[in-house]
């Protein structure tokens, strides 16, 4: 790649420098929620504290990305404790969810394409752990925002205009266009019935949202809108706390959230990459992107063929991830020529037990062949805690409506389901669906052992999000990137025929590249037998999100994503 001069740049590429601090940093995709953060620290709260308030300030200041009506995964580093845990706040499917009810598709917008919201457990629960500070105390900047309004960007005022059930939506459209007209840029967004919502979960806890008098009104307004959500499936939900899977990768360990999560796929797609030498082909050459995506290939393979909820299905994650296995699967990839069709593995001969005949299982051999929107921030404090999170509402602004006098924009996260039976997620009542989020952070060595804490980051983006955070952890730990450069630089997505996230799978096969790395590298991966797509300069998938530790000093770098409207703030 030609590194073009930019005004931050040393390795590669960088248009702002990373922010510098050594008592905290807070990254997160709107200012005024990387604010709220920054204010739980600088008023004696930890990680976990500053989490949960940019969580909650998420919803009013980035509705299209975020909302307590969504799911998510939340990973936290507790530093005193030496240990890494994943709070697993994804919601099932209704109990009424059956593939009957959806026998015209599953709608993008409306409620009946909406699966029980797990995040607001995920993070009182998170918060009841290891929160320092008064749950009210976190939840004021969220408040005020609520209540005193958040400008509306230029950005958010088109993607609004793009979704006209915002409008259209007797519960949403006071909101989003008072008066009947849409906000424009520079207008005060309120939600005054979701400040209410967040003072009832300040006083009463989850139970305001999951028994009380929230999930009442979440269930009254689903069944007189047609929505398969009743007060059961709120009351019935239950956190997870998962212990994350992990590899070694150039002496490092990566740590990801487990099943129903893919972060087992980055794992997968950096433990084939370790077989190849960085240096030998160069950061952002054609040989490097190459090796990459062909590497991407055979771990959504996998993905298609084995993962789901892990509760109902057998996923055999030991195998995908046996360092035998990949170097197996490494040794697929051809050098100098892009795969035309690649299959899934067969993980379960690396395993030391057979698949559980209680739950679902696939062989190998059997693939099925068939725009979302996410919001990620991270947190890292004085005392070395960190939190990284992803929490959605699936696509842009979810399902569109506001549940009832809540003020809580729900989700439509249905629409990831799959309704070929033969299909190893296929939806099935109460289950949870499989999630593309997936936080990651990466350590000197396992945590447990001592290992400190060396890089949080993570990214929306859907099925793009395990390929833009292995461009950021090989762009940091191979080429020697900062925080800036890794997120600056130019991005790549592969798009997979048959094998994406949502429902039906698209059948096409592109590999969508920003043109800043140069004629050269377009034309070298297009002899390799990649279809290319430019995306013009800027136009890459994603909105990452970092902030790098310097362990002998400790420091803190941190970086958001030119591509969005996020921030990053140090102190």
């Amino acid at each position: 790649m030609k590194t073009s001069n930019s005004p931050h740049g040393l390795v590669g590429e960088a248009y702002r420098p990373p922010k510098i601090g050594s008592k905290g940093a807070v990254v997160a995709n709107h200012p005024m929620a990387a604010q709220a953060g920054m204010r739980i620290l600088h008023q004696g709260g930890n990680a976990v504290d500053a989490a949960i308030a940019v969580a909650f300030a998420l919803g009013p200041s980035e509705p299209q990305g975020s909302s307590i009506g969504g799911d998510g995964f939340v990973m936290v580093h507790m530093s005193a404790n030496k240990t890494v845990e994943v709070v697993n706040g994804t919601g099932a499917a209704p109990l009424a969810a059956t593939p009957e009810e959806y026998h015209a598709g599953i709608p993008i917008t409306g409620v009946l394409g909406t699966s029980v919201p797990g995040i607001v457990d995920a993070l009182l629960s998170a918060h009841s752990k290891y929160g320092t500070l008064a749950l009210s105390k976190c939840l004021e900047p969220a408040i005020e925002l609520c209540e005193d309004g958040v400008p509306v960007s230029e950005f958010q005022a088109h993607s609004a205009m793009q979704n006209p059930v915002l409008k259209s939506s007797p519960t949403s459209g006071p909101v989003f266009a008072p008066r009947g007209d849409w906000l424009k840029a520079g207008e005060l967004r309120r939600n005054p019935d979701l400040a209410r919502t967040y003072r009832a979960i300040a006083d009463q806890g989850r139970d305001a949202f999951y028994e009380g008098d929230i999930a009442r009104e979440i269930a009254r307004y689903s069944e007189e809108n047609d929505g398969l959500i009743t007060y059961e499936d709120l009351k019935r939900h239950e956190v997870e706390w998962q212990e994350p899977v992990a590899i070694r990768y150039r002496g490092r360990t990566v740590y990801e959230a487990p099943p129903n999560s893919s972060g087992h796929v980055l794992l997968q797609e950096l433990g084939m990459f370790e077989h190849f030498d960085p240096q030998k082909y160069g950061y952002m050459s054609s040989e490097s992107i190459h090796l990459m995506v062909e590497a991407k290939k055979l771990a959504f393979a996998d993905r298609e063929a084995y993962l789901a909820d892990p509760r109902y299905v057998d996923v055999p994650i030991e195998g995908m991830l046996d360092l035998a296995y990949l170097s197996e699967r490494a040794q697929l990839i051809d050098v100098d020529h892009a795969a035309e069709h690649v299959a899934e593995g067969d993980p379960w001969k690396y395993m030391s037990r057979r698949p559980d005949s209680r739950k679902k299982h696939r062989k190998a051999g059997r693939l099925h062949k068939a725009g979302s929107d996410t919001t990620h921030f991270c947190v890292v404090d004085r005392w070395g805690n960190s939190v990284g999170e992803l929490q959605s509402i699936q696509t842009a602004f979810g399902s569109c409506v506001i549940a009832g006098s809540t003020g809580i924009l729900l989700n439509n996260r249905m629409t990831y389901w799959h309704l070929d039976p033969d299909h190893i997620d296929y939806l099935n009542p109460g289950q949870k669906v499989r999630h593309t989020m997936n936080p990651l952070m990466v350590f000197s060595a396992p945590v447990e052992q001592g290992g400190k804490l060396e890089l949080v980051c993570g990214t929306p983006g859907a099925d793009t999000q395990v390929q833009t955070n292995m461009q950021i952890v090989t762009g940091i730990f191979d080429y020697g990137l900062n925080v800036s450069e890794a997120i600056d630089g130019p991005r790549w997505t592969h798009v997979q025929a048959g094998m994406g996230s949502a429902y039906p799978h698209k059948d096409i096969e592109s590999l969508q590249i920003e043109d800043r790395v140069g004629e050269d590298v377009m034309s070298g991966l297009q002899k390799l037998g990649h279809p290319i797509q430019s995306t013009g300069a800027w136009g890459g998938a994603g909105s990452e999100g970092a902030i790098q530790v310097d362990i002998k000093n400790h420091t803190f770098f941190a970086a958001s994503d030119p591509r969005r409207e996020g921030d990053a703030l140090v102190w």
